[in-house]
């Protein structure tokens, strides 16, 4: 049911202090005053708000063109319906009242408050997650940059080996495994004399249960030459990768930590409702293609468009709905950029996975690559059919079952 409001209020928010403009149904502007990013700040935002609707806050809505944050969340915690709004429309709200492109803090939260009084359509309500949603989605986050750490490092890993020794990356050419940094250790450490030999390489690959490669096969491959490179070189190199060794052991333990806290969380997350019923978690992990991490990406990336069963918002923030450009006789369609990044990765890595595992899935990839589209087009189609997949299963409230699934 849509309500109506009477007063209307736009933040223009910043690092230090933030504007805020109140103008009523007319467009009147009512107040207009700063408050900083403080407890005190966020506390004389609330009651002035408060006090200017004469507490019917349920009449006030207040815009701003972030959907999260302190503000966000404070005043949705005292009852504030929050809007946002993307900044590129808020620009185009702007020319309405400056054609001339002038800009400040204070005309943007006069546009923001008048934008929402007219066109309150092209705003988004906000609604905050529940806590363990915002676990979920911070546990998510985190694993995501641990892992983009965890590349960086061996990438420059691989590079100090390159210098002086690239035969070594024989035994591991991408340099991320955990027995390879530690030959590396043994191999590199100036304080010890002794050779590696055949026993000691074994014991470490047993420690670390490899068994692709011998101690024999990596003893030969340990046992061969450095390159004749400028003096200092090959110290200086195997300075920086002791360094390097340390730092991806610190971030592959708390990879490792946070990646079994994320499972621990979609597995309660997982577990049936009372009386039987398929939570939502249940239904998104039962699709094929689908682990525990894209899950949970999908999940608290996504978790108000899943809430509220809205497909066409999960096509646009996964960015497998395309944009349409027509003018005249031209018409071009191209691929949406402006989505959640996030999101887009891990539904490229379900319709990855889901092309190998699900039949269905791998025959849609296969008449799209037949008509001659790239391998991305060919994911975004079976990403925008899983996503209608998995709508009708939150729908009918029902797991995946291959045998009911018709061949689209």
């Amino acid at each position: 049911m849509e309500i109506e409001y009477h007063w209307f209020v736009g933040i223009d928010w910043a690092t230090e202090k933030n504007d805020v403009c109140i103008v009523d149904s007319k467009g009147v502007r009512k107040a207009e005053f700063q408050f900083p990013n403080s407890p005190e700040g966020m506390s004389t935002l609330c009651n002035t708000l408060s006090d200017s609707c004469a507490g019917n806050i349920d009449l006030m809505a207040v815009s701003i063109e972030i959907p999260h944050g302190a503000i966000v969340e404070c005043l949705s915690d005292r009852g504030f319906h929050v809007f946002s709004i993307n900044p590129k429309q808020l620009d185009r709200f702007r020319d309405r009242h400056c054609p001339a492109g002038s800009k400040d803090d204070k005309l943007d939260a006069f546009v923001l408050a008048d934008s929402v009084r007219t066109d309150i359509h092209c705003f988004r309500r906000v609604k905050i997650q529940a806590a363990d949603m915002i676990i979920l989605r911070e546990l998510a986050r985190l694993l995501g940059d641990l892992g983009e750490t965890r590349n960086r490092l061996t990438n420059r890993l691989r590079q100090q080996i390159f210098r002086f020794a690239p035969h070594l990356l024989e035994l591991s050419p991408s340099a991320d495994e955990g027995w390879f940094w530690s030959l590396l250790e043994r191999k590199l450490n100036t304080s010890d004399t002794k050779s590696m030999s055949v026993k000691d390489i074994t014991k470490i690959l047993k420690t670390h249960r490899i068994r692709k490669i011998t101690g024999s096969d990596a003893f030969l491959v340990l046992q061969k030459p450095y390159l004749h490179v400028a003096p200092g070189t090959v110290m200086a190199a195997t300075r920086h990768i002791r360094a390097l060794v340390e730092q991806l052991r610190l971030v592959q333990d708390q990879h490792r930590q946070v990646k079994a806290e994320l499972e621990e969380v979609m597995e309660n997350l997982s577990q049936p409702c009372e009386g039987g019923e398929h939570r939502d978690a249940a239904i998104i992990v039962s699709l094929p293609g689908v682990g525990s991490i894209v899950a949970a990406t999908i999940l608290s990336e996504a978790s108000q468009a899943i809430a509220e069963r809205d497909y066409a918002a999960l096509r646009a923030h996964a960015g497998v709905a395309p944009v349409t450009k027509r003018s005249g006789k031209r018409l071009n369609v191209i691929m949406r950029k402006a989505c959640n990044d996030r999101l887009r990765n891990a539904l490229y890595h379900w319709c990855r996975v889901s092309v190998q595992k699900d039949p269905v899935s791998r025959a849609k990839y296969a008449a799209m690559r037949a008509k001659g589209h790239s391998h991305g087009r060919a994911l975004r189609t079976v990403g925008d059919a899983n996503l209608r997949l998995l709508f009708g299963m939150l729908k009918s409230n029902s797991i995946f079952d291959p045998e009911r699934r018709a061949v689209a």
